[in-house]
Formats: structure tokens, sequence, C-alpha cells
């Protein structure tokens, strides 16, 4: 089974099993306000902060996944990549998966902020890359960090 099949696969039995999002470390619509950003789905206190993945954006390159690939994955559905676990890889290997986005749609994020960033992402409408909107003008795509308070993420 290829890694892209595991990390898929991986993310079905954390949804089936209950119902969370596996960037979140927890529910997508029920944020644990104790969270710190030190729980071990964050690697402790080495990694305070997340990576998030501005889906929006991504072209579906792969870079990342194929960089760090215990991390980031492509999203079959709309081909774009996604985080798969926030402590897949070393920080140093994710960071050179974020320097080889050609769109800068990776980010580091504080860990409270993510919560926010994936609420405000389960309302935009993410277009299948296979799918062309050059004659669709009525289509816009919105950055998601002017929907919520967070800065372009931390760098």
């Amino acid at each position: 089974m290829a890694l892209n099949e595991n990390a898929e696969q991986a993310i079905a039995d954390l949804i089936a099993k209950n119902g969370m999002e596996p960037e979140l470390g927890g529910s997508l619509r029920e944020v644990d306000p104790d969270l710190t950003g030190l729980e071990p789905e964050l690697g402790g206190a080495l990694r305070q902060n997340a990576v998030y993945v501005d889906e929006t954006t991504c072209i579906g390159c792969g870079h990342c996944a194929h960089v760090a690939g215990n991390t980031f994955f492509l999203e079959e559905s709309y081909g774009r990549a996604r985080v798969v676990s926030q402590d897949g890889d070393t920080e140093p290997l994710v960071q050179e998966a974020i320097d080889t986005c050609p769109v800068d749609c990776i980010h580091w994020v504080n860990y409270n902020e993510l919560s926010e960033l994936e609420r405000a992402r389960k309302d935009q409408v993410i277009q299948n890359l296979g799918i062309s909107l050059a004659g669709d003008r009525s289509t816009k795509v919105k950055n998601i960090f002017k929907q919520t308070s967070s800065p372009k993420g931390i760098h």
C-alpha cells in the first residue's frame, strides 16, 4: 500500500472513529478550549505551532507531500494538499516542505489559530483542480486569512 493510501486510510479511520480532523487533534465542530498546543499530536513542547494548508490557494503540485510525506498528502477529491499529522515529520523537514511550495499556501500558525482557520474553511467551497474556472467569472477564491482574525501565518 502506498504512503498516500496509508495516510488517506488513517484519516478515514480517525473521522469514522470519532469525527475528528487530524489537523485539529479534535473535533472540527467543537474545539476544546483547554488545548494549549502542547498536546502529543503537536509534538509536545517541541512544537508549539501547527502547520496549515490554505487549500483554496494550493495548486496540487505535491512537492510538500514528496518532501514530508508523513505530514502532508494530496486529498483525492480536490487534488489539494492537506495536513495528515502535525507531528508526522521533523520541524526542519516540514519547513523544507513549506519552502518548496510554489504558491506559498502552507503556513506555520499558532495552535489556537488553527481551530479558527478550520472553522472558516468548513464554509469554503473548494473546487476540484480538474475543473476549470476560466469561464466562470462568478467564482472567486477567498483568502481564508482575511476571513479570520489570524495574520497570514507565522514565518
